[in-house]
């Protein structure tokens, strides 16, 4: 185990999962690929829909090629479930694709976080439905969701 911490740090409670899968949600939008793999451990491994990815180096890899072919991405997450260190989250993003279609991901994801907050295992199950430009729901300007704006419960999904 390494000396990082990534607060908070389990066992949660409803208020600190809340706050981590927040968190998760605002790393993400930044599309900062080493940022994001702060939160998972140096070993960490992942399934990512019919990918496997394992350790930091693969993972900022593995987002650097997401990004560069989903364009304008804005994600929402929501706590669906949580233990002493595991939390489970669904979640809904939208982007469009380099000749210019739009889509809406929805997926949901088990976490497993070592006793320092570190992410040690991420399963990902994710779909992605074409949608119209004008169906699109999440419309801030790119970056962290605004706190005002609607999460994926309010909006229907």
């Amino acid at each position: 185990m390494s000396d990082e911490t990534r607060p908070p740090l389990p066992p949660f409670t409803h208020e600190t999962a809340i706050e981590k899968v927040r968190k998760a949600e605002d790393a993400w939008n930044t599309r900062d690929p080493q940022r994001v793999s702060l939160a998972y451990t140096l070993d960490s491994r992942w399934r990512n829909r019919s990918e496997f990815v394992t350790g930091r180096e693969a993972i900022v890899a593995f987002l650097t090629h997401k990004w560069q072919r989903e364009h304008e991405y804005r994600l929402i997450k929501e706590l669906w479930a949580f233990t002493d260190n595991h939390i489970a989250v669904r979640f809904a993003y939208e982007f469009r694709d380099d000749s210019g279609r739009w889509f809406r991901a929805y997926g949901n994801e088990n976490w497993h976080f070592d006793a320092n907050g570190l992410m040690a295992q991420r399963h990902a199950s994710i779909n992605d439905i074409p949608i119209r430009e004008e169906d699109r729901l999440f419309h801030w300007p790119q970056g962290l969701r605004p706190g005002d704006h609607p999460g994926l419960s309010d909006l229907g999904l």
